[in-house]
């Protein structure tokens, strides 16, 4: 998430448009050292890529699905004088990516969950309720994955239970049964196409209550985390990043939702404190640890962040470093909550 500045300095060449939510932070976790190899697995408008090169002369791998973030990133690329690659693929492929671009092993991995200021300006993608277009929300754009699924083809394809479970789930809505209902009645009339169309139907179940959040609010974000899969895509980057850092990298998430920030909780625990063997069954080895936990409590902005940027007031990071256990491949039980998959709803299996 980003808010704009005209005050940041210079850096790598370029000047920096956006201010990254908690970067001074990031870049102290990630222990930004002359010679290091960086992943900002969310590249988005660069934000937290152009702290890290300015902290020290070392080099960044960025990465992100949406190829209009790659294209904004060009000017960057450029002004690094070869400190910086741009790589449009999906975060879950970041150790792939990082050996693709000639590194068996990196010195920090950060992770900018959600969505970005650029996609919720930009009335076209569909995310965001205040602008009118299409019902999009497809994080990767016409490019990569651009052919799958969109919001649109979610809301016209699920059953009333499976838009009930998304939308109570993922967007953590209390009244989202009567949302789904309200859209089921709703596309039999006419198709569900923009995102005007979407809030008016939920708008009439959800009342607007004044200082609170726009009634639509959580319907939108848990059709966008359906839509592009974020929690399983989350899931996979962490174990992803355990493979990919070195003894002593470290890991940074910087989380602005409560499904999220759980998931790297749950995760960094699980990797942080292993069990250790059952009395039952003593000669069990548990799993040395791979991470060392470097936040006790997530780390939140100050009055002072909140205050210039206001979608930066739910951000926690939590961060953790590498030991020389050898990684896990895969994630710990339960990691993700139970929901039926976008192929499965597309399909019609799950009506």
């Amino acid at each position: 998430m980003m808010a704009s500045s005209d005050s940041k300095p210079a850096v790598a060449g370029g000047l920096a448009r956006h201010i990254p939510v908690l970067g001074g932070r990031v870049v102290d976790f990630l222990d930004v050292r002359a010679g290091g190899v960086y992943v900002d697995a969310t590249f988005g408008a660069g934000g937290y890529t152009r702290e890290i090169l300015a902290a020290a002369q070392c080099s960044v791998i960025g990465i992100d699905r949406d190829q209009s973030a790659v294209a904004h990133g060009a000017d960057l690329v450029a002004a690094s004088a070869g400190r910086l690659v741009l790589v449009e693929d999906r975060f879950s492929n970041l150790d792939a990516v990082a050996r693709s671009c000639g590194y068996d092993a990196v010195d920090g991995v950060v992770f900018d969950l959600g969505v970005s200021s650029m996609q919720l300006d930009d009335g076209a993608r569909g995310f965001s309720f205040r602008h009118d277009g299409p019902l999009d929300m497809r994080m990767s754009g016409s490019g990569l994955g651009g052919g799958g699924p969109s919001a649109a083809d979610v809301v016209a394809h699920a059953s009333e239970r499976d838009l009930s479970m998304i939308i109570a789930t993922l967007g953590e809505e209390r009244q989202a049964r009567a949302v789904a209902r309200a859209i089921v009645r709703a596309r039999v009339e006419a198709p569900v196409r923009t995102t005007r169309a979407l809030a008016e139907i939920v708008g009439r179940i959800v009342r607007a209550r004044p200082g609170a959040i726009h009634p639509a609010t959580r319907t939108f974000q848990g059709l966008r985390i359906f839509v592009n899969e974020e929690l399983d895509e989350l899931a996979n980057a962490l174990v992803a990043a355990e493979q990919v850092l070195r003894p002593g990298g470290r890991l940074v998430v910087v989380a602005f939702h409560s499904l999220e920030d759980r998931i790297a909780k749950t995760f960094l625990t699980d990797r942080g404190r292993r069990a250790g063997a059952s009395r039952h069954r003593p000669e069990v080895e548990a799993p040395a640890p791979t991470f060392r936990i470097l936040t006790g409590r997530p780390v939140t902005p100050d009055d002072a962040e909140t205050a210039a940027n206001p979608r930066a007031r739910s951000a926690k990071l939590r961060a953790a470093e590498r030991t020389q256990a050898p990684a896990t491949d895969e994630a710990p039980r339960d990691l993700l909550p139970r929901l039926p998959s976008l192929a499965d709803v597309m399909s019609g299996r799950r009506r």
